[in-house]
């Protein structure tokens, strides 16, 4: 009896902790991220990973707005970097490729960005992302 009553409470607190992570709905698509702050995870970032969930992604977060430059050392998969403003609308979306060899390339945006997330590359077509769509972030 005791089971019965308590089991339902057990599913919700699960699909609590299941869904409260940082996120980012980009129209009627969220995307799992992990944070990219600190200088260390904004350097580490992808480097390193050979497969990304469809809908997860890294969300780099500057303390103010300006022009990043990123670059793929170490990286192995292709990614959609999607530059956001301080008004949460997108700014400026690449695709870009792993660097195979030195010197690699350098991608920065066209304009001022305070976030950038990175998903697999083709995200962005799929969902047809357009450059002044606003984001909703859940960080």
């Amino acid at each position: 009896m005791v089971m019965k009553k308590i089991a339902p409470i057990l599913i919700l607190i699960l699909l609590i902790a299941c869904t409260a992570g940082p996120s980012v709905q980009v129209g009627d698509t969220k995307v799992n991220v992990e944070l990219a702050i600190t200088a260390e995870e904004k350097a580490k970032g992808l480097m390193h990973r050979e497969y990304l969930d469809e809908n997860a992604g890294v969300l780099f977060v500057f303390e103010k707005e300006g022009i990043p430059g990123f670059w793929m050392k170490n990286t192995l998969i292709s990614l959609d970097m999607i530059f956001i403003d301080s008004d949460n609308k997108i700014v400026d979306i690449m695709t870009v490729e792993p660097c195979k060899k030195e010197p690699c390339k350098r991608y920065s945006p066209k304009t001022d960005s305070k976030y950038v997330l990175e998903v697999n590359a083709g995200f962005a077509e799929k969902h047809n992302l357009q450059i002044g769509e606003e984001v909703k972030l859940n960080i």
